[in-house]
Protein backbone atom coordinates (compact mmCIF):
# COMPACT_ATOMS: atom_id res chain seq x y z
CA UNK A 1 0.00 0.00 0.00
CA UNK A 2 1.19 3.31 -0.86
CA UNK A 3 1.31 6.35 1.77
CA UNK A 4 -1.64 8.03 1.97
CA UNK A 5 -2.49 11.09 0.17
CA UNK A 6 -1.26 14.28 2.05
CA UNK A 7 -4.07 16.79 2.74
CA UNK A 8 -4.09 20.93 4.13
CA UNK A 9 -6.92 21.11 6.82
CA UNK A 10 -8.36 24.67 7.06
CA UNK A 11 -11.76 25.16 8.04
CA UNK A 12 -13.35 22.32 6.80
CA UNK A 13 -10.97 22.42 3.43
CA UNK A 14 -8.84 20.29 1.85
CA UNK A 15 -6.03 20.61 -0.96
CA UNK A 16 -7.42 18.60 -3.99
CA UNK A 17 -6.01 17.35 -7.57
CA UNK A 18 -7.69 19.88 -10.23
CA UNK A 19 -9.10 17.33 -12.62
CA UNK A 20 -7.71 19.86 -15.24
CA UNK A 21 -4.01 20.21 -14.74
CA UNK A 22 -3.64 18.01 -11.70
CA UNK A 23 -1.97 20.46 -9.58
CA UNK A 24 -3.37 21.18 -6.38
CA UNK A 25 -5.83 23.53 -5.41
CA UNK A 26 -6.99 24.50 -1.59
CA UNK A 27 -10.84 24.07 -1.19
CA UNK A 28 -11.37 26.83 1.47
CA UNK A 29 -14.88 28.07 2.85
CA UNK A 30 -16.12 31.61 2.14
CA UNK A 31 -18.55 33.68 4.49
CA UNK A 32 -21.21 32.81 2.62
CA UNK A 33 -20.60 29.45 3.54
CA UNK A 34 -19.68 28.00 0.26
CA UNK A 35 -16.29 27.13 -1.24
CA UNK A 36 -13.95 27.98 -3.05
CA UNK A 37 -10.99 26.60 -5.12
CA UNK A 38 -7.74 28.57 -4.25
CA UNK A 39 -4.35 28.37 -5.60
CA UNK A 40 -2.28 27.02 -2.56
CA UNK A 41 0.81 28.71 -0.85
CA UNK A 42 0.54 31.69 -2.78
CA UNK A 43 -0.48 35.31 -1.53
CA UNK A 44 -0.09 38.08 -3.80
CA UNK A 45 -0.33 42.21 -3.18
CA UNK A 46 -4.01 42.70 -3.45
CA UNK A 47 -3.32 45.85 -5.43
CA UNK A 48 -2.01 43.93 -8.59
CA UNK A 49 -5.43 41.39 -8.94
CA UNK A 50 -8.62 42.16 -10.20
CA UNK A 51 -10.65 43.27 -7.47
CA UNK A 52 -13.77 41.05 -7.93
CA UNK A 53 -11.00 38.23 -7.88
CA UNK A 54 -9.15 39.20 -4.79
CA UNK A 55 -10.12 36.44 -1.83
CA UNK A 56 -8.81 38.35 1.76
CA UNK A 57 -8.50 35.34 4.87
CA UNK A 58 -10.45 35.98 7.79
CA UNK A 59 -9.07 35.62 11.05
CA UNK A 60 -11.32 32.07 11.33
CA UNK A 61 -9.64 30.96 7.80
CA UNK A 62 -12.25 31.33 6.24
CA UNK A 63 -12.32 33.77 2.75
CA UNK A 64 -14.31 36.79 1.12
CA UNK A 65 -13.96 38.86 -2.11
CA UNK A 66 -12.10 41.87 -1.34
CA UNK A 67 -13.62 44.30 -3.43
CA UNK A 68 -12.38 47.72 -1.76
CA UNK A 69 -9.98 49.97 -4.16
CA UNK A 70 -7.35 50.93 -4.31
CA UNK A 71 -6.49 48.31 -1.44
CA UNK A 72 -4.01 49.15 0.93
CA UNK A 73 -0.58 48.67 -0.91
CA UNK A 74 0.20 46.05 1.65
CA UNK A 75 -2.41 44.15 1.60
CA UNK A 76 -2.07 40.31 0.50
CA UNK A 77 -4.92 38.07 -1.16
CA UNK A 78 -5.16 34.77 -2.87
CA UNK A 79 -6.59 34.11 -6.13
CA UNK A 80 -8.43 30.70 -7.53
CA UNK A 81 -6.69 28.26 -8.87
CA UNK A 82 -9.00 28.50 -12.21
CA UNK A 83 -6.79 31.98 -12.95
CA UNK A 84 -3.22 30.02 -12.33
CA UNK A 85 -4.46 26.55 -14.12
CA UNK A 86 -2.15 26.48 -17.19
CA UNK A 87 -4.83 23.87 -18.89
CA UNK A 88 -8.15 26.45 -18.06
CA UNK A 89 -8.80 28.82 -20.54
CA UNK A 90 -8.41 32.58 -18.99
CA UNK A 91 -11.35 34.72 -18.10
CA UNK A 92 -11.25 38.20 -19.44
CA UNK A 93 -10.58 40.06 -16.43
CA UNK A 94 -11.33 43.72 -17.50
CA UNK A 95 -13.71 43.82 -20.11
CA UNK A 96 -13.45 47.36 -20.72
CA UNK A 97 -9.70 46.57 -21.86
CA UNK A 98 -10.67 44.13 -24.26
CA UNK A 99 -13.03 46.37 -25.57
CA UNK A 100 -10.53 48.57 -26.07
CA UNK A 101 -8.08 46.34 -27.45
CA UNK A 102 -10.05 45.93 -29.81
CA UNK A 103 -10.94 48.54 -30.83
CA UNK A 104 -7.38 49.79 -31.06
CA UNK A 105 -7.29 47.11 -33.62
CA UNK A 106 -9.94 48.32 -35.89
CA UNK A 107 -7.99 51.71 -35.86
CA UNK A 108 -4.43 49.74 -36.71
CA UNK A 109 -6.65 48.48 -39.57
CA UNK A 110 -8.23 51.72 -40.89
CA UNK A 111 -4.43 53.23 -40.86
CA UNK A 112 -3.15 50.68 -42.63
CA UNK A 113 -5.73 51.06 -45.42
CA UNK A 114 -4.53 52.48 -48.59
CA UNK A 115 -5.73 55.87 -49.02
CA UNK A 116 -8.36 57.06 -52.34
CA UNK A 117 -6.95 58.06 -55.11
CA UNK A 118 -6.34 61.60 -55.16
CA UNK A 119 -9.37 63.81 -57.23
CA UNK A 120 -7.48 64.71 -60.75
CA UNK A 121 -5.94 68.32 -60.71
CA UNK A 122 -8.62 69.74 -63.60
CA UNK A 123 -12.17 68.09 -63.48
CA UNK A 124 -13.56 67.24 -66.71
CA UNK A 125 -15.93 69.91 -68.42
CA UNK A 126 -19.27 68.27 -67.60
CA UNK A 127 -21.32 70.93 -69.62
Amino acid sequence: MGAPKKSTRRLDGVRLLCPYCGLPQERVATLEHDFVLLEPDMAPLAHVVPAEHRWIETSDGRVTVYGVCPPDPFQRCRIEHRLACPEQRLPDLWPWLTSLRGENARQAERLNEPEPPSPPEEWPDAG
